[in-house]
């Protein structure tokens, strides 16, 4: 698929939570969720750019992991979802409303945008067994 890649977290706690970002900005986009993450800059690999992008998003250095998957954004390219553990620092909402550590169960209570929806369901299964402690 052409276009740009724009990479995002699925940041795990170790505790069967995953952590959600509430929209700031566009006001079309404002209130929604998503997982933080960002575009890539040209030529940086895309573990890097997450990477980068959770530090400047969220003021913490996070671990790639687990690929949960790839979805197509609209007209615009294509959005790729690792899971992730944050190694330093405590998430803080610089770019957004709200952040919130949401279980499996009250993952459907949000309104997520639409590229993040198909992977909800990917994420249960690895929420539940993240929820028996972390390495």
């Amino acid at each position: 698929m052409s276009g740009r890649c724009v990479v995002a977290a699925a940041i795990l706690d170790g505790h069967g939570r995953v952590l959600a970002a509430q929209r700031a900005t566009p006001v079309d986009l404002a209130g929604r969720w998503e997982f933080p993450g960002g575009k890539l800059k040209p030529g940086e690999a895309e573990h890097h750019g997450l990477v980068r992008e959770c530090r400047e998003e969220l003021g913490v250095v996070v671990q790639p992991q687990a690929f949960v998957g790839e979805v197509p954004i609209p007209g615009s390219g294509r959005l790729r979802v690792w899971t992730a553990r944050i190694v330093s620092g405590e998430p803080t909402p610089s770019e957004h409303r709200e952040l919130r550590w949401v279980t499996a169960d009250e993952l459907h209570d949000l309104d997520w945008l639409e590229p993040d929806r198909p992977l909800l369901r990917r994420l249960g299964p690895l929420l539940m067994a993240s929820g028996y402690g972390h390495r």
